[in-house]
């Protein structure tokens, strides 16, 4: 099990770029979160299997079809044994 913090910035909200993150993550049997962050930014975190985990990070480099993804920063953290997905 891995866990990676996932900050993306560019046009990632009000496009149902949580939505579609937590609908991925959620089929996948992924563990974590994603929030709206003040400044405009997305930020999710998600615990699972690497190639689970690798997915959503790929699908947050795309974002959904309306977003305008210019920049994911992805950060290695230890798994905290999360057991379920929020949307915050």
């Amino acid at each position: 099990m891995i866990r990676r913090r996932v900050i993306v910035s560019g046009r990632v909200q009000g496009v149902f770029f949580r939505d579609t993150v937590s609908g991925d993550a959620r089929a996948r049997g992924l563990a974590g979160s994603v929030a709206n962050l003040d400044d405009g930014r997305v930020e999710a975190v998600f615990e699972g299997e690497p190639e689970d985990v690798e997915a959503l990070i790929e699908l947050c480099r795309r974002g959904p079809e309306r977003a305008a993804v210019e920049d994911v920063e992805v950060l290695e953290e230890e798994p905290e044994g999360l057991d379920d997905f929020r949307v915050s």
